[in-house]
């Protein structure tokens, strides 16, 4: 063989080796900096899903503490009608005269009986109204009379008050209907 033909058999590599090494220099390089990459990556990874952890312990522990003091604003609004009643109880064991004692302390506990029913309005309870015709999903009829000043299915008399939480029923109102 002649030299041309080895050389023309030589494949690049061979005929320019530093050529290849730089390659392999290149790659080598490059898969470096690819793990770096892969590396860094990693961490991000690790540290967004750390994050996202701690959120959301963070989150369920705020939703356990607003359910287990969601009722304090209410609580703290019907303070104030306790101390009412505490004053009824100490006005009871003053020495007056009966009637006046009696007369006093009807006042108290009407008063007081206002100022609870406001703290259960503020916070969206309210009474069933007495004169809303029949309704079963508010009225619970407990008995039915014969009168002639109602028409049937009317509510003749009240047994129980009932309430409504905003637009939910707490309690039916007991009533007696007309025949």
């Amino acid at each position: 063989m002649s030299t041309e033909t080895k050389e023309e058999t030589l494949s690049e590599e061979q005929r320019n080796p530093t050529e290849g090494a730089e390659n392999v220099v290149e790659g080598s390089n490059e898969l470096e900096t690819l793990q770096a990459e892969l590396a860094a990556l990693k961490d991000t990874y690790a540290r967004v899903h750390a994050d996202f952890d701690n959120i959301k312990k963070r989150l369920e522990r705020e939703k356990y503490q607003a359910l287990e003091y969601a009722n304090e604003k209410f609580a703290k609004d019907l303070i104030p009608v306790v101390d009412s009643l505490g004053m009824a109880i100490g006005a009871a064991e003053i020495e007056a005269e009966p009637a006046v004692l009696l007369e006093k302390l009807k006042e108290g506990v009407e008063l007081t009986m206002k100022q609870l029913l406001g703290v259960l309005e503020k916070h969206g309870v309210t009474p069933v109204d007495e004169s809303e015709p029949f309704d079963p999903n508010v009225h619970n009829a407990v008995q039915r009379v014969d009168s002639p000043d109602h028409e049937s299915g009317a509510i003749v008399n009240t047994f129980q008050k009932g309430y409504r939480y905003k637009e939910r029923t707490l309690r039916d109102a007991m009533v007696v209907i007309a025949n």
